[in-house]
């Protein structure tokens, strides 16, 4: 099991997946917007999409779990 994890705060201006999809390390997840730019995060593993922790339009800290991946 892998956690995604944010690298910076920000808004989660979008999220890509929904859990039960499949996804492959480097694929984007999650788009952070942050002072007026729009951040991909990428998964860093390949698995499955198995719990969604966040919503659009929240926002998040650096470090704080965003995707869980088995």
């Amino acid at each position: 099991m892998a956690i995604i994890q944010t690298n910076m705060a920000g808004s989660v201006w979008k999220i890509l997946v929904s859990e039960g999809d499949t996804v492959t390390e480097g694929q984007d997840v999650v788009i952070l917007e942050s002072m007026k730019m729009e951040i991909p995060i990428a998964a860093e593993v390949s698995g499955v999409v198995r719990e969604v922790k966040i919503n659009e339009g929240d926002f998040v800290n650096e470090e704080d779990e965003l995707i869980v991946v088995e």
